[in-house]
């Protein structure tokens, strides 16, 4: 009985090791057999790539924008100097007008009979100067002489004296005469676009008032006047003052970008003239004028503008695209590649946005690697594969592609 139980017990080991060693022989080598096999490990994923910048300290000028509107830096009102019946006008509304160009005609025959009588009592005065003249030479010997009293060529010389003083009053009235022959021809004062006219043909004007006629301003250059709270200027200079931020430079050269109410950026920059010395006490708010080239006419006065300008700067700051920052209540981050490939998510200060990018003043070094495009593709822990990023990058060519895919049959 036990020589059987042995048998029995010699076949089933022998079965188990044979089949067992079948089994390892069919196993993926990678899986491992026996007691001192190791476990397989689990399957890691690639790198996932995403673009980024490589952030650097520089110098950069806070802007600030404030509200403002435009203003012609010229203006003129054409008025009718003279009384009259407006006769013409001579001018298209609405065009480019240059200075000394003629706008109106106001009927000119009553100064023009009023010049030929001045001109008359002019030559009459002129012809009784000769014979005062000619008597009192006449006089002269003849008192030498002791013809005539010493009273008679006094007489004689007062006459000429008189006769003078009648020719200049008589020249004086033909020029006035003729001044007022010439207001009778309204001109513009200066070069500039003329608006729309203020009275038609056939009307009196300038009837016991200098009736105006017509609006002239030049808007090659134009003035944009801002508004800025004078709590935010005596802030800045305690900033400046306290060497957190330093001067942006000559206030009177300092840049000014004007962005129209669309929000698109006025192409040509401007120049900041002044700023005012004094505040508005309804307001508490200076006034700050600058000076803009308008060779086309786009900006056209009181239209509602907003400016940019750099008022100040910080150093060690460092720009980012605005894409790259993620904004909400509890504060500011951005993510950053490490050497590794590993991700974090860092807190940053933000100041103001310069041109479509953000200002960081705190929270980065420079060197780092701050992630601006792929945030969508890192999932859990996944490891990051960082690609320079430019704006040109970003532009995707879906609609190209699509076209081309509508164009197939």
């Amino acid at each position: 009985m036990a020589a059987w139980q042995g048998v029995v017990m010699g076949w089933f080991f022998s079965s188990h090791w044979r089949l067992l060693w079948t089994v390892c022989a069919l196993a993926t080598p990678l899986a491992g057999c026996g007691p001192g096999s190791a476990p397989p490990p689990a399957n890691t994923p690639p790198p996932v790539e995403v673009g980024v910048v490589t952030v650097t300290a520089t110098t950069v000028g806070l802007q600030t924008e404030l509200p403002g509107r435009t203003e012609a830096s010229r203006v003129a009102q054409v008025r009718a100097r003279v009384a009259g019946i407006l006769q013409q006008q001579l001018f298209r509304e609405g065009s480019e007008v240059k200075a000394n160009q003629a706008l109106f005609q106001i009927d000119a025959a009553p100064y023009a009979a009023a010049l030929a009588s001045a001109q008359a009592v002019a030559a009459r005065a002129q012809a009784n100067l000769m014979q005062a003249q000619a008597q009192a030479e006449r006089y002269k010997p003849l008192l030498e002489a002791n013809a005539i009293s010493q009273q008679d060529y006094i007489s004689a010389v007062a006459a000429q004296k008189q006769a003078e003083a009648d020719v200049a009053v008589g020249k004086a009235a033909v020029q006035l005469a003729q001044i007022n022959l010439g207001y009778a021809s309204v001109s513009s004062p200066i070069s500039g676009r003329i608006g729309r006219a203020l009275v038609t043909e056939g009307a009196l004007v300038g009837q016991g008032e200098a009736t105006q006629l017509a609006l002239v301003q030049q808007i090659d250059p134009m003035y944009v006047n801002v508004t800025q709270p004078v709590s935010d200027v005596l802030r800045l200079r305690a900033a400046i003052a306290g060497g957190q931020l330093k001067t942006a430079g000559d206030k009177a050269s300092a840049a000014v970008r004007i962005v129209l109410d669309d929000g698109s950026v006025y192409p040509l920059p401007a120049r900041l003239l002044f700023s005012d010395l004094s505040v508005d006490p309804s307001s508490g708010q200076i006034t700050l004028r600058a000076e803009v080239p308008n060779p086309k006419g786009v900006l056209l006065p009181g239209m509602y503008v907003r400016a940019r300008l750099e008022q100040a700067a910080v150093s060690a700051a460092m720009l980012l695209p605005q894409q790259a920052v993620q904004r909400n209540s509890q504060g500011d981050t951005v993510k950053v590649v490490a050497a590794d490939g590993s991700v974090n998510t860092r807190a940053v200060k933000i100041g103001t946005a310069k041109e479509e990018q953000w200002v960081v003043l705190e929270g980065l070094q420079p060197g780092e690697q701050v992630i601006v495009d792929g945030f969508q593709k890192l999932q859990g822990k996944a490891r990051a594969k960082p690609v320079p990023w430019s704006a040109a990058r970003a532009v995707p060519a879906a609609p190209a592609s699509a076209a081309s895919a509508a164009r197939q049959p």
